[in-house]
């Protein structure tokens, strides 16, 4: 849960609902917060004042006498406070605002969001790792002379999306795993300075699946990691799935998502000759693998040097020795993008 504004002094925004113009804008001046929480007299909140509302009200021939009532905002965003950060950051993006009060479940007042204060990202010191060695061939041609990682989604390579996505909550040291046409890779991103963050490469002398790359880790991580495949463009929090695995103290966290298929045709039950039942276009759903995972660093002297193996092979060698593996449901948006029609899609998505 987020931290309510305390340091800033959030209780310095409040102002009785019989106050006029000229308290408001003193209120706004010595809280600094550019906006004012306006209570009644049982604390209970009524709306919000910002600077632009008292300037409207000025310009519409209010005077500083004037009341509040006229210029208060009853329709403000309000949030309780139980909700997480990211879910306060999401709403401040889409409605464009950077301040939510926080109401108990009494109408009453407790805090104050603010978006410096959420903005504010902790560093984390958990290695994050990009399977980037494949050859892409089902887009070929597009692939004949560009690693599929590299291809451009909204004018940026898939790669610098999920890099930017990854630093933005807090991940700085970054690993690529890389083979085909992995200079191109190199040279484009070089020690990751000018992304902000910290690259290492991890080079395959021959294609070593979506697993394999790890057995190359030296030195090993002291603390759980992020894997994502090099081709995955997802919304889903890094993080969170990252909290997840520590959490449950897993061995190896796999992100499933729900797959959906739709039969275009009626399906008949028979039994011999006799039919016991019929579905008209029945939907199939099933847990399909996402290709992001959060792995366990004791774990990775399963894997023999520098012999391929693709993720669900580890997780397999992790149950054998009766090891922990869990599955993190999401519901975020996600791409696979390994297919001409896919890039297309995400090139939509994204712009």
């Amino acid at each position: 849960m987020t931290k309510y504004s305390s340091q800033t002094g959030w209780e310095k925004a409040l102002l009785p609902h019989s106050s006029n113009i000229e308290d408001a804008i003193k209120v706004l001046n010595d809280c600094g917060l550019r906006i004012i929480l306006v209570i009644d007299a049982n604390f209970h909140h009524v709306g919000t004042i910002s600077d632009g509302d008292i300037r409207r009200g000025l310009l519409k021939g209010l005077t500083l006498s004037s009341s509040i009532e006229q210029i208060v905002n009853k329709k403000s965003i309000t949030v309780s406070p139980g909700l997480e950060r990211e879910s306060v950051i999401d709403l401040m993006r889409v409605n464009r605002i950077q301040q939510i009060p926080i109401i108990d479940t009494n109408e009453k007042v407790i805090g104050l969001h603010l978006w410096d204060e959420l903005d504010s990202v902790k560093l984390k010191e958990n290695k994050f790792v990009i399977m980037a060695g494949g050859k892409g061939s089902r887009l070929h041609p597009q692939t004949k002379n560009c690693p599929k990682p590299m291809l451009h989604v909204s004018g940026q390579p898939i790669l610098e999306h999920i890099i930017k996505r990854a630093s933005l909550e807090g991940f700085q040291d970054f690993i690529i795993a890389i083979n085909y046409l992995g200079e191109m890779i190199e040279d484009h991103f070089g020690d990751g300075s000018e992304l902000g963050v910290n690259i290492a490469y991890l080079k395959e002398d021959s294609p070593l699946g979506t697993a394999g790359a790890l057995s190359l880790i030296d030195p090993l991580p002291t603390d759980a990691f992020v894997v994502t495949n090099g081709d995955v463009l997802t919304d889903i929090k890094y993080g969170d799935l990252l909290d997840f695995h520590l959490k449950y103290k897993a061995n190896g966290s796999m992100a499933i998502r729900i797959d959906e298929w739709q039969n275009p045709f009626g399906v008949v039950e028979i039994e011999g000759i006799r039919i016991v039942g019929y579905e008209e276009k029945p939907i199939t759903r099933s847990f399909i693998n996402a290709g992001v995972y959060v792995i366990d660093p004791a774990k990775l002297n399963l894997l023999k040097k520098n012999q391929a193996y693709n993720m669900p092979d580890f997780f397999s060698l992790i149950q054998e020795i009766n090891g922990l593996t869990i599955a993190y449901p999401m519901h975020e948006k996600w791409i696979d993008v390994g297919r001409p029609d896919d890039l297309l899609q995400a090139q939509r998505d994204i712009k």
